[in-house]
């Protein structure tokens, strides 16, 4: 597994399919600030939350100035599906190599029920306009995180 971002790095670049089969590239946000989540699967009752949360928080993120981009395993048809259920509001990108999810350290060894299992561990990065990692955060739980994340930037309801 890669050693885990820290503040201040260097956010790896990428170019990931989104849910209607475009090609979106991480260099392409240069010079605006983006939240990229991982989440382990599409329609899934946590990943839908917390998918809900970011969509019913998109606009005062938005005013702050942030994108955000979700990233999951999933293939590009089963995330257009999920945005369509849920009427989510920002992209979702297909990484089902986890080539990305590895060179963000958000696939590895977790606790799931008690037991320690391999996959993907939910994660969201706040990224700066010079394309530096400005807040990592590892093991977010679904349930509370945006508000969470919210306070953390300084971001009023």
């Amino acid at each position: 597994m890669t050693e885990r971002l820290e503040a201040g790095a260097v956010a790896p670049d990428f170019t990931l399919t989104d849910q209607d089969g475009a090609s979106v590239s991480l260099h392409d946000y240069r010079g605006s600030k983006v939240i990229l989540y991982f989440y382990p699967e599409a329609m899934t009752v946590a990943c839908e939350k917390q998918a809900c949360d970011f969509r019913d928080n998109l606009n005062s993120l938005k005013g702050a100035g942030y994108t955000v981009l979700g990233v999951s395993r999933d293939e590009p048809a089963k995330l257009a599906t999920f945005r369509d259920k849920d009427a989510l509001n920002f992209e979702l990108l297909s990484d089902p190599d986890r080539v990305v999810h590895e060179q963000y350290a958000t696939w590895g060894e977790k606790n799931l029920y008690g037991k320690t299992v391999t996959g993907v561990i939910r994660s969201t990065f706040v990224i700066d306009e010079d394309g530096r990692i400005a807040l990592p955060l590892y093991g977010v739980k679904a349930t509370g995180h945006v508000a969470s994340l919210r306070k953390k930037l300084g971001i009023d309801a």
